[in-house]
């Protein structure tokens, strides 16, 4: 019962805190003549990266899916393949 009520708590609060965001966004008045700003400017950085080992094949393990389907659903089409299909 509790964490149906902090769960409305939690969303009013989400909704409420995203309403004033976007309204104090929008009546935010920014003079440009009246803004200074500052620019800092960094030295040039060369990153370097190295794998350690390079691997040609990557062996995943075989994955068998099965799908079952309630024989009393109906089907839109249906087609009957002479292989069965496998997903690789």
């Amino acid at each position: 019962m509790s964490d149906h009520i902090l769960s409305a708590i939690l969303t009013f609060s989400l909704l409420a805190a995203g309403t004033t965001a976007i309204g104090l966004e929008m009546f935010n008045i920014r003079h440009a003549e009246n803004a200074t700003k500052q620019v800092v400017t960094l030295p040039r950085v060369t990153v370097v990266a190295h794998r350690k080992v390079a691997l040609d094949v990557v062996m995943l393990p075989a994955v068998t899916i099965t799908g079952h389907r309630d024989p009393t659903t109906r089907v839109a089409a249906e087609t009957q393949a002479s292989e069965p299909q496998r997903v690789q």
